[in-house]
């Protein structure tokens, strides 16, 4: 009886040693608790950039806590990169990257100081969009063919900037199925290549066709064909590559978020969850129109599906433009 007696006191003491323990323990906090950084490896006025601020400003209206956008450009985007994978994994920075820091840099460099599939953990994919082939306003080229007439004409006179991977990669593929070649010019993003564009400084480039925008309107660039398989709805009379004598050439960019790996599996899911929401609405559709890119929008697992694909098909278009890994 004794011997019973001792073991429900016992038991009674395990049970209420364990309820102090709750109690005594802190409730986890509600994420999040501070302002978010959103990094970009673009410089402001690109077409990730334009996306990020937009989606932070959502963000920030769905979370109640500030969302801060954060432009590291240059280094082939891995200095953005490297800002995210070194972070701490907490939900408190995260990467609003184009396809070129997770997709297209595998297929231009032998070794990434990041690894793009597990060192980043997928949140959400944004949206889509294709590129455009811009030449200066003043310059004589009206068309497709009048370019690669004179690339023909001046082997290895004519220029190109190039933004990132991808552009590069766009780029080389165009010229090597032209036939033809010209010299590439490295830049920190879209803007200060196509500024230079503009200016007459180099004689094309690809980029985003958001990026191209301003200059367009203000008269100082002229769009000779975009990248996608259709024309754009605000430029019906600007034809694609494939209309301009490169069958089966379709090279697009696309944006999505990624956090660092080992981020908390709920702080992760709660930003899968409201960037879905935000665009699926048609608030985001129509912002993503004004710049003539589509909603493309899909949740954690569909983005690492469609991101290894796309490493695959920028890497095979590397290697049919003949671009050796650096």
């Amino acid at each position: 009886m004794q011997s019973m007696n001792r073991r429900r006191l016992a038991i009674a003491g395990v049970s209420i040693l364990a309820t102090l323990a709750l109690c005594a323990a802190p409730a986890r906090a509600e994420y999040p608790e501070k302002p978010i950084r959103l990094v970009v490896s673009f410089p402001p006025g690109s077409g990730t950039d334009t996306n990020a601020r937009y989606v932070a400003r959502k963000l920030e209206e769905k979370l109640g806590k500030p969302v801060v956008v954060e432009n590291r450009p240059g280094g082939n985007s891995f200095i953005a990169a490297q800002a995210v994978v070194s972070a701490e994994p907490d939900g408190y920075t995260l990467l609003l990257a184009s396809n070129s820091p997770v997709a297209t840099n595998v297929a231009m460099f032998r070794k990434l100081p990041y690894d793009p599939v597990h060192d980043l953990a997928p949140i959400a994919r944004l949206g889509v969009g294709a590129m455009a082939l811009v030449v200066p306003a003043s310059s004589s080229y009206r068309d497709v063919a009048g370019l690669v007439d004179a690339a023909r004409r001046n082997p290895g006179k004519l220029n190109y900037g190039g933004g990132s991977a991808s552009y590069q990669i766009a780029t080389e593929l165009f010229l090597t199925r032209a036939g033809v070649k010209a010299n590439h010019v490295p830049y920190k993003g879209a803007a200060p290549a196509l500024t230079d564009v503009a200016a007459g400084q180099i004689d094309f480039a690809f980029a985003d066709y958001g990026a191209t925008l301003p200059l367009l309107q203000a008269g100082k660039l002229r769009i000779l064909a975009v990248t996608g398989d259709k024309r754009l709805a605000s430029r019906p009379d600007t034809p694609t590559l494939q209309e301009s004598g490169f069958p089966g050439y379709f090279m697009v960019n696309w944006t999505a978020a990624f956090a660092p790996a080992r981020t908390p599996r709920p702080v992760l899911h709660k930003l899968e969850q409201a960037i879905v929401e935000i665009y699926s609405t048609r608030e985001s559709a129509e912002f993503l129109a004004r710049t003539n890119w589509d909603v493309f929008v899909s949740g954690a697992d569909e983005l690492r599906r469609f991101q290894l694909a796309d490493i695959r098909r920028w890497s095979d278009a590397a290697e049919q433009a003949g671009i050796p890994k650096q």
